[in-house]
C-alpha cells in the first residue's frame, strides 16, 4: 500500500506541473501576439522614415557626407551587443546566443582586435561576469516586449562608445526569428551606418495564428515603401547633411528596437515549445505512471484474495 501511496502522489504532482507548463505556454503565445502588434505599430514610422533617408539620398551622396555615423576608421576595438533574455525555462535560447558571442569574440582576438561586450538580458551578464569578460554596460529588468525608450537607452550607450572612439565598430549579435520552432542567433554591424544599407527593403511580418487547437506562425510579405525623390523645387531651411545627422540615430534607434523585438519574440516562441513538450512529457509520465498504479493495484488485491483463500483453506 505505500508503493501505491507514492504512485498517488507522484502522479497528482505531475498533474500539477502539467498544470504550470500549460499555463506557461499560452502566456507565452499571448505575449509572442503582442510582440508582433508592436511590430506592426511601429512599421508606419519605419515607412515614413525610410522615405525621408531615401529622399535625402537623391539630393547628397552619403557617401560624401562628412558625418560620425557613416565615417569608417580603423579598426582597433569592437563593440559586441549582445541581446539574451532576463529569464529562463525557454529550451536552448540563452545558451545559443551566449555561445555565438563568445565565437565571435574568439574570431576578433584571432584577429587582433579587443572588444567590449554591452549586454542586454541577465543571463548574458550573469554569465560573462563569472567569467570576468569585459563588460563595458549591461541592461536588465527590461520589458519582455521592448519599447522604443529602453532601444533609445541602449541606442544612446553605443553611440556614446562609438562617437568617443572607445569602440570603432559596434556589432549586435541578437536571435533571428524564423519560427516557432526554430530561431538563428545573427551578427550584425550597427555601426558605422553603411550607405547602401539605408534603402528600404522587402520585409516580413510574422503573424502568430492557431488552427485545430495548434499554435501556428503565418508570414506576411510586405513590400516595401514606394520611394520617391523629394521635389527638386524643395527648400531646406538646413543643410540636408545637417538633417541626415539628426536622423541617423532615429534610423539606429528604429533598427535597434526592430532587433529587440525579433529576438524577444524568438525568446518567446522557445519558451513556447519548452514548455509544449514539458507539457507533453508531464502527459506521456502520467500515462505511464497509472499503468504502474493500475499493474501494483491488480497485484496487490490478487494477493489478498490468495491470503484469504490460503486463510480459509487453513481452517478448513
Amino acid at each position: 500500500m505505500a508503493n501505491l501511496k507514492a504512485i498517488r502522489d507522484r502522479i497528482s504532482s505531475v498533474k500539477n506541473t502539467r498544470k504550470i507548463t500549460e499555463a506557461m505556454r499560452l502566456v507565452a503565445a499571448a505575449k509572442v501576439r503582442r510582440a508582433q502588434e508592436q511590430v506592426i505599430a511601429t512599421r508606419p514610422f519605419a515607412d515614413a522614415l525610410a522615405q525621408v533617408l531615401y529622399g535625402l539620398q537623391s539630393r547628397l551622396r552619403f557617401e560624401d557626407a562628412d558625418l560620425p555615423l557613416l565615417k569608417q576608421r580603423d579598426v582597433k576595438t569592437v563593440g559586441l551587443l549582445v541581446v539574451s533574455g532576463d529569464r529562463g525555462l525557454c529550451g536552448g535560447y540563452n545558451t545559443n546566443i551566449i555561445r555565438r558571442a563568445e565565437t565571435r569574440a574568439r574570431e576578433l582576438q584571432n584577429e587582433g582586435f579587443d572588444y567590449k561586450y554591452v549586454i542586454v538580458g541577465r543571463k548574458a551578464n550573469q554569465y560573462f561576469k563569472r567569467r570576468n569578460a569585459p563588460i563595458d554596460a549591461s541592461f536588465t529588468g527590461l520589458e519582455q516586449i521592448p519599447t522604443a525608450e529602453e532601444a533609445s537607452q541602449i541606442a544612446d550607450q553605443l553611440l556614446s562608445m562609438f562617437l568617443s572612439e572607445t569602440v570603432d565598430r559596434v556589432e549586435l549579435i541578437y536571435t533571428k526569428f524564423v519560427s516557432l520552432v526554430s530561431s538563428r542567433p545573427v551578427v550584425q554591424t550597427l555601426m558605422p551606418l553603411d550607405p547602401q544599407g539605408l534603402e528600404p527593403k522587402d520585409d516580413e511580418i510574422f503573424r502568430l495564428t492557431s488552427s485545430g487547437g495548434h499554435f501556428q506562425v503565418e508570414r506576411e510579405k510586405v513590400d516595401a515603401p514606394t520611394q520617391n525623390d523629394l521635389p527638386r523645387d524643395m527648400i531646406f531651411e538646413q543643410d540636408p547633411a545637417q538633417i541626415l545627422d539628426a536622423l541617423l540615430p532615429l534610423y539606429l534607434n528604429n533598427q535597434l528596437l526592430r532587433s529587440l523585438q525579433e529576438a524577444a519574440a524568438s525568446e518567446l516562441a522557445a519558451r513556447m515549445t519548452a514548455m509544449n513538450n514539458a507539457s507533453e512529457n508531464a502527459t506521456e509520465l502520467i500515462g505511464t505512471l497509472t499503468l504502474s498504479y493500475n499493474k501494483a493495484r491488480q497485484a496487490a488485491i490478487t494477493q489478498e484474495i490468495l491470503e484469504v483463500v490460503g486463510g480459509a483453506e487453513a481452517l478448513g
